[in-house]
């Protein structure tokens, strides 16, 4: 799968003058690999493009033109790449009010482990975290996940074939699913997969 090389990012002089059409061309895309778990979880399903995007966001933000600060950010953000055997997404909790963010967020400790796909006629998987933990016990549930969805060769056949897909959470205190989800973002995410 491809990874996001040096030489496919533009100067920030040349993106500040193609921003615009470049980030309709990105949101138009994610909106097609976006999907609501409930009304407060949403899976971003990444994939190059959407992570070349947020690489020139960060090198535009923090005004980073240097060779060894841009090979640093690719450092980040290439493994948030799917690499043809997952989908990998950024997991968002959203709650709008503070206080009640506070309080759901030390209720959901570990949703990121009960967050699931299924390809029909497939035993679900569960994401696995692709994110450094530092050891410590958490005590509150963070407000962003990135999580990785490995998936067997009998599921990417599957879903070449058209099977459809389905996606949830079984946290006991956030339990939702969605099956099928679009048949847009299926066929998105069939992008992500090297058969």
């Amino acid at each position: 799968m491809p990874r996001i090389r040096r030489d496919s990012l533009m100067s920030l002089e040349q993106y500040s003058k193609e921003r615009p059409l470049f980030r309709s061309r990105v949101i138009a895309h994610q909106r097609l690999r976006t999907l609501h778990l409930g009304g407060h979880v949403t899976l971003l399903f990444e994939d190059e493009l959407t992570i070349r995007f947020q690489v020139q966001e960060m090198l535009r933000i923090e005004r980073i033109f240097e060779e060894e600060g841009i090979l640093g950010e690719l450092g980040v953000y290439n493994p948030l790449v799917p690499d043809g055997s997952n989908f990998k997404a950024t997991m968002l909790i959203e709650y709008p009010d503070e206080a009640e963010r506070k309080v759901r967020l030390s209720q959901l400790v570990g949703i990121e482990d009960r967050t699931w796909i299924r390809v029909a006629g497939q035993p679900a998987v569960y994401a696995a975290a692709d994110e450094d933990l530092d050891g410590e016990p958490a005590v509150k549930a963070s407000a962003v996940h990135f999580l990785r969805f490995e998936l067997t060769a009998a599921m990417k056949g599957a879903l070449r074939g058209g099977a459809s897909l389905s996606a949830g959470i079984d946290h006991p205190h956030y339990r939702t699913s969605v099956d099928p989800v679009a048949d847009a973002l299926r066929v998105s995410l069939l992008d992500d997969l090297v058969i």
